[in-house]
Parts: C-alpha cells; sequence; structure tokens
C-alpha cells in the first residue's frame, strides 16, 4: 500500500517517527490501516529499512502500532482518552420508506449473473476494449442491444443505429441540444412527467410546451399548430398517468414528424414491464427516421449501472455524436460489456421475466390493500410498469396524504407535483402516484398500510368530516 508522509531529508528516521504517531493521533491512519512493508516504505523514502523497522518497533511498543510474523504491521485499536461519544447518524433523507413512483428495488440486482457477466466480458475484452471508447459506446453492447431491442420491443435498429449514454437523462439532453444546434426552439411534452426532464430540456435551450394527457395519453392532434421542433413522449406507459398512448394518436405523431421533419423523443422507460396482457411495442416503429428511441437498464438492472441507451435516426447521428463529444462525457466500458455478456448469456430476459412476475405480484397486492384498506379510492391506468396512480375518495388532499405518510417515515408524492404548470393540477381528480417498486420484500406491506393509515388520516381533514 502507498503511504504518504513527509520526511524531513536532514533527520529522516526522527521525523518518520514523528509522522507516523501524528497521522495516527489525528486519525488520518485509521485503526486497521495496515502499514507498507518496512523494506518497500524504506524504498519509497528513501532510508535504510532497518531505520524503518526500528520506528516499527518503538510505535509497536508504544502500543500505536500491532505487528505479527508473517502477517504485517497495522495501526492498533486503542481507545479513546476522552469520553466516549456516539458520532451523530447522518441521512441522506428524513424518509425510511419511498414509494415515489419509478423507483425500483435495489435488492432485485441479479448480482451473481452480474458477476458471471462481468467475468466473462473481462476474459475476452481486448486491449483496445479497455482504452477509451468511443462516443456511440461499446460495439458488443451496440450489437447485443440492436438484437434485443428488435426481439423485445419492436425496434428497428442496426448496432450503427444505438448509442450508449448515461442513463435516459443524457439521451435526453443530447437530442435536446441537437435539436437547439439546428435552430429549434421548442419542443412539446406531456402535462405531466418528470420534472428533471423538463429542467434538462430547458437548460438544453429548448421551451417546453405542455401538453394535455387524457385516458388516450398525450392530446396530440395540435402538434401542427403548436410550433414545436420537437415532442418528447412515454407512449407504452404514461408518466405517471400510467395510460398508454392510443394508435390512432401514435399514427397522428408520425404523420406529423414526416410531415414537418420535427424530432420525437420515445422515453421507453418501463416498456418490458406489461402484465395484463403482451407488452406495447415500441412507437420507433412507425417513423424510424423520425423518432430517437430512449432506453434503460435502471428498472431492469439498477439505476446504479448509469447505463441508458438510444436508438438515432441516421439524419440525427452525427448531431448527437457532436454533443457528446462536446460535453466529454462517457459511460464505463466494462458495464457496458458486461451488460453485452448478460444480453447475449440469456440473462437479462430471465431478470426482466422474474421482475415482471414479482411487481405484478405487487401491484395486485396493492389494489386489494386498497380495496380493502381505503374505500373510495382507486386504481388507474395500466397493469405495468413499477407505479400506479391511486385516485383519492372525494375530498381528500394529495398534500394532506403526502404529509401524513412523512410524519410516519414514508414518502410518496401526490399526481400535482409532476404537473408541468399550476392549471393542470385542477383538471384531473386527486390521486397519489405510487411506486410499488422501491422497498425491499420484507418492508413492502409495511410501506403499503402507511399508505392506506395516511389516507385515512387525510380523509378525517377533509372539508365536512369529523376531525375525531
Amino acid at each position: 500500500m502507498d503511504l504518504h508522509l513527509l520526511v524531513d531529508g536532514r533527520r529522516k528516521v526522527a521525523s518518520l517517527e514523528e509522522a507516523l504517531r501524528d497521522a495516527i493521533a489525528a486519525g488520518r491512519l485509521a485503526a486497521g490501516t495496515r502499514l507498507p512493508p518496512s523494506r518497500t516504505l524504506a524504498t519509497d523514502l528513501g532510508i535504510a529499512r532497518n531505520s524503518v523497522a526500528e520506528v516499527y518497533a518503538r510505535l509497536v511498543a508504544e502500543g500505536r502500532l500491532e505487528a505479527r510474523v508473517g502477517a504485517g504491521t497495522w495501526v492498533a485499536d486503542r481507545p479513546s482518552a476522552g469520553p466516549a461519544t456516539t458520532a451523530p447518524v447522518h441521512r441522506s433523507t428524513r424518509f425510511d420508506l419511498d414509494l415515489r413512483g419509478g423507483l425500483p428495488d435495489g435488492s432485485a440486482f441479479p448480482r451473481t449473473a452480474w458477476a458471471r457477466a462481468t467475468a466473462r466480458a473481462l476474459s475476452g475484452a481486448s486491449a483496445a476494449a479497455l482504452g477509451y471508447s468511443t462516443p456511440e459506446g461499446a460495439a458488443a453492447l451496440r450489437v447485443a442491444l440492436a438484437d434485443y431491442l428488435a426481439r423485445a420491443r419492436g425496434v428497428v435498429a442496426s448496432a450503427d443505429d444505438v448509442v450508449v449514454t448515461h442513463g435516459f437523462g443524457e439521451l435526453l439532453a443530447l437530442a435536446a441540444r441537437a435539436v437547439a444546434a439546428r435552430g429549434g426552439r421548442r419542443i412539446a411534452v406531456e402535462g405531466y412527467g418528470h420534472v428533471s426532464h423538463r429542467d434538462l430540456l430547458v437548460a438544453s435551450g429548448l421551451e417546453p410546451v405542455p401538453l394535455p394527457v387524457d385516458d388516450d395519453g398525450a392530446v396530440v392532434e395540435g402538434l401542427a399548430g403548436a410550433s414545436v421542433d420537437a415532442v418528447l413522449l412515454t407512449p407504452a406507459h404514461q408518466f405517471p398517468i400510467g395510460v398508454p398512448l392510443s394508435g390512432a394518436r401514435r399514427a397522428a405523431v408520425a404523420r406529423w414528424a414526416e410531415q414537418t421533419g420535427g424530432l420525437v423523443v420515445e422515453d421507453d422507460y418501463d416498456g418490458e414491464f406489461r402484465y395484463d396482457r403482451r407488452a406495447i411495442g415500441a412507437m420507433q416503429a412507425l417513423a424510424p427516421g423520425h423518432v430517437v428511441y430512449g432506453g434503460t437498464a435502471s428498472k431492469s438492472l439498477s439505476p446504479a449501472l448509469g447505463l441508458g441507451w438510444g436508438v438515432v435516426p441516421p439524419a440525427w447521428r452525427d448531431d448527437l455524436l457532436a454533443q457528446r463529444r462536446r460535453s466529454g462525457a462517457a459511460t464505463d466500458a466494462i458495464a457496458q460489456l458486461a451488460l453485452a455478456a448478460l444480453i447475449e448469456s440469456g440473462d437479462y430476459d430471465r431478470t426482466v421475466r422474474t421482475l415482471r412476475l414479482r411487481y405484478r405480484a405487487r401491484r395486485e397486492r396493492f389494489e386489494e390493500l386498497m380495496t380493502e384498506g381505503a374505500p373510495g379510492s382507486r386504481v388507474v391506468g395500466l397493469a405495468a410498469g413499477i407505479h400506479c396512480l391511486l385516485e383519492l375518495p372525494d375530498g381528500v388532499a394529495e398534500h394532506d396524504v403526502s404529509e401524513a405518510a412523512a410524519t410516519r417515515g414514508l414518502r410518496v408524492d401526490g399526481l400535482g407535483a409532476y404537473a408541468a404548470t399550476p392549471d393542470l393540477v385542477d383538471a384531473r381528480p386527486a390521486a397519489m402516484v405510487v411506486g410499488y417498486g422501491a422497498p425491499p420484500a420484507h418492508r413492502f406491506e409495511e410501506a403499503l398500510a402507511v399508505v392506506v393509515e395516511a389516507i385515512r388520516v387525510a380523509a378525517r381533514r377533509a372539508p365536512g368530516r369529523s376531525s375525531a
């Protein structure tokens, strides 16, 4: 191990002893830290090995170090000289449970399959594959994704069309900047969606123009008169309302793109998870020359991988790659190779199927508990994905439910938190966006019980109801 110590060249041995003693006392060398062998440290510092061994021996005698023949030398575990204190615990959030929409179950990550895939990828990787990657991503993953997306999502793609990104957010930013670089100024978005996506668009130089959302998805009939240069949609499962974009509206969007040259960005964030019948295919197949199809491994594997991908029309590919070069962004090459190996082995498909069964069971259990415990509430939207919309009983306010849940350690957001403009908040019944993916299995029932209790508490606060 490397060890950074400042040693006075005029008094090397004495200053080495002082430097080690000070580092241990200050905590820079924590208890259990293994020190370099005396020969190694002597070479690094340019002093005699016997001098280092002498310093180690003195600090061992003082109880600051421990040593054992054949095991090495390490910093001793010494009790504090002062009164014992308990270090404060710092949490990133005050919530113990999180039911926000779109969060997956981290405990479901296929650790064993991923380890196998990583080992296979590394054993077969060339030296070039472990160097600086190209802007479009590792060739092996682009080939694997083109095959998988065509097979599983009906996407029209070749490996040359695939660009690997750091999640969907980077793909969206690249597409938005490419539109802006061509002179575009406005992009249509669904009236309900991720605030972070709208912020990305604004930061990229585009003005989001909200479209109403009804039971057939985004209302796209007005695109031609909206003076927009692009549109962002979640056609398979509108986030967060949970409805699919109707066939007629898909066709209308494709016609708009072909007639105007506008760009469609398709966010297929959870298209693999449909529980009531076969998944709805990607809209990209209707107009592959005008749609940037975006997917991610965040729901099927883990957000921690930071892997997303886009299938980019040839007419836009150079524009997106130019934006990526300017950003200096890169995606972990080893993770890309591992994902390619996971797909090629069939383990990715097996993982998706396992998760589909798990999340389907959670969705069904959620509906049961809401029917039993929260009369007057109603689960709406497709039986798909890892979130659903829970319409609240008459008179119950979203913020009251969120507040009651928060006091019980659970975070859940109302539909209004996803609205692009304030006037949309009252356009639909009050509802909660409940993500049933995130809680670990042993706390899932507990989380749903808190939702039921929060609705009951909020109902007692509703106008015209008893506060008892």
